[in-house]
């Protein structure tokens, strides 16, 4: 059996000490905004607890689905790489970068330089996206829905290129008959967020779906536990949204992860979930096992 764990927005805390010229720009609505209440929205202890509880559970791999960082700043980026560290090794943990991880085009410089070695392909090496990971029967898919855009919003875009390699990686991945498990931080369909916070280039992205397929697609962004389904050419593509793995309570957001079991049955790989989430108090309740 392979087990994968996924968690999503640990909105690592608090703020690092900054200079006034490295937040003279889009970062500064980030700063006011953590202040007025996102900093209160997510707490490290309970953060902690859900990687322990994690942990716990053994799991084979585990995707963490971006925005490791609040304003996309170089010291954040370097207490991302010692929190994935501790998850895990390069090789047993994968991430993709979510909005707040590209706040500014230079945050692109240094999610590259310093996470690059938890999104490389089975080469070792870090060559774009997406990224390609063979685990057994199952291959993880990493894509990169982040981009640097104005104050106030927060949507995601694959690109033309991106979703070119896209449709030619998950062609060879089912010649191989692996299951293939996409990554992206930004809900892949089209209503999957709000305006200004939606995946730019959904309907390209559900063409190419609609086209090859998927077996399960592995995203986070709206802090909440969530299912969707996007059309595939075999039947529903299964979407799972993460809630945010530090999240309070505020706004009834709770701290939460997902753990899926793939399972090698006589007609193919079989794909169950479970939910974990905490409560008001602290506790970590879980549902599941359910069939995908």
């Amino acid at each position: 059996m392979f087990t994968l764990a996924h968690l999503s927005d640990p909105h690592l805390g608090p703020l690092p000490a900054y200079r006034l010229h490295e937040i003279l720009n889009k970062r500064l609505t980030g700063v006011l905004n953590w202040h007025r209440g996102r900093g209160e929205s997510h707490s490290m202890p309970a953060l902690e607890a859900i990687c322990a509880h994690l942990k716990s559970q053994n799991p084979t791999h585990i995707a963490v689905t971006g925005d490791v960082t609040n304003l996309g700043l170089k010291a954040e980026f370097e207490r991302a790489r010692q929190w994935l560290t501790a998850l895990g090794s390069t090789e047993n943990v994968s991430f993709v970068p979510g909005n707040h991880d590209a706040y500014l085009g230079e945050s692109h410089g240094f999610l590259e330089k310093t996470l690059n070695a938890f999104m490389t392909n089975d080469n070792g090496r870090f060559e774009g996206f997406p990224y390609v990971r063979m685990r057994g029967a199952i291959a993880l898919v990493g894509l990169s829905s982040a981009i640097a855009t104005a104050p106030l919003m927060a949507s995601g875009a694959l690109g033309a290129e991106q979703r070119h390699r896209l449709r030619k990686v998950l062609v060879f991945l089912k010649q191989q008959n692996l299951a293939r498990v996409v990554l992206i931080h930004h809900p892949p369909h089209h209503k999957g967020a709000t305006l200004t916070r939606r995946l730019r280039d959904a309907h390209a992205l559900a063409d190419i779906l609609a086209e090859t397929g998927a077996e399960l697609i592995l995203h986070g962004h709206n802090h909440v536990h969530e299912i969707a389904h996007i059309k595939g050419p075999m039947g529903p593509i299964p979407v799972w949204g993460a809630p945010s793995a530090s999240a309070t309570g505020r706004k009834n957001h709770f701290a939460g992860y997902h753990l899926f079991h793939f399972d090698m049955t006589e007609t193919g790989i079989s794909i169950t979930a479970q939910v974990f989430m905490s409560d008001q108090h602290g506790m970590i309740h879980a549902s599941g096992p359910l069939p995908l």
